[in-house]
């Protein structure tokens, strides 16, 4: 096979081609949103990934319609893969549903088929993902307060709010909440936030202070002093050292040996500070 004469040249075409058709890539951040709300089991992310796979396929991976949607398939269907796991789905089982999936594209003979799969396999995976959330049985006033963090961790989270939603005492689901989840609502709410950083340090070009305002710590200072607490390092540190590797794995380059689950990046057991108050003496999280 040839290799492409001038790329530079046939770059500049495209740049060209593209403005000229008024069609212009998604933006990374805006892409990667997808994934993320789809690692939290969100069931909105469903139809956020056929919105974005539709524009998507604007760009012309094939002249052929058909094997382009399935080039677009494929590599969604990559992500989609390495978020789940990165969010705790078991790996065998992410790469056979992966395959599974793959194959199945095979069978599709049109567009639509295509977009049909699309959504089949995203339900899939952000399925998988919700349930990982709630594998532990709780009752449902605890189901329902896990629910609301999960849909409110950019926002000041109050137990006195959360239990009101659930139509409990502060007093009685803060002890409900500590013996089933077998932690207090403040190291939840905070363990939460932090998994929520990584995840942002790692796959978006957001700031330290911008993440920090996001998930609604009390300050940039704060924020750094728990996010150290949790993985041994700064978040400027933390995107130093795997803001790469994701990016890397995102472009489906092969990393080298060695698990993200070791050193800084693994999760420590009760590294936040302890909080030695009741839950209705803690303050807005």
């Amino acid at each position: 096979m040839k290799k492409i004469p001038d790329p530079e040249k046939q770059l500049a075409y495209i740049a060209y081609v593209n403005r000229e058709n008024e069609f212009r890539h998604h933006g990374y951040d805006e892409e990667v949103r997808q994934y993320l709300m789809m690692q939290s089991g969100e069931p909105e992310a469903v139809e956020e990934s056929q919105r974005m796979m539709r524009r998507a396929m604007g760009a012309e991976l094939s002249t052929d319609p058909l094997r382009n949607a399935q080039y677009l398939f494929v590599a969604n269907i990559t992500l989609a893969t390495r978020f789940a796991i990165e969010g705790g789905m078991d790996s065998e089982t992410a790469y056979n549903a992966s395959d599974m999936y793959i194959r199945k594209l095979d069978q599709c003979r049109t567009e639509e088929e295509v977009m049909e799969l699309h959504r089949e396999m995203y339900t899939f995976f952000t399925t998988k993902m919700a349930g990982l959330k709630t594998e532990t049985v709780y009752t449902r006033a605890v189901a329902e307060g896990i629910s609301y963090i999960e849909s409110n961790l950019h926002l000041p989270l109050r137990i006195d709010d959360v239990a009101e939603h659930v139509n409990l005492s502060p007093g009685y689901f803060s002890a409900l909440f500590h013996r089933e989840t077998g932690s207090t609502f403040s190291d939840y709410v905070l363990r939460r936030r932090i998994e929520t950083a990584r995840n942002m340090l790692r796959y978006s070009d957001y700031t330290s202070t911008e993440i920090s305002e996001i998930l609604a710590f009390s300050s940039q200072s704060y924020f750094i002093r728990c996010f150290r607490n949790a993985a041994g390092i700064t978040p400027a540190e933390y995107r130093r050292r795997y803001y790469a590797k994701a990016m890397k794995a995102a472009d489906g380059i092969p990393e080298q040996d060695g698990r993200d689950g070791e050193g800084a990046d693994a999760w420590h057991p009760g590294s936040y500070p302890t909080n030695k108050r009741s839950d209705k003496q803690e303050e807005t999280l």
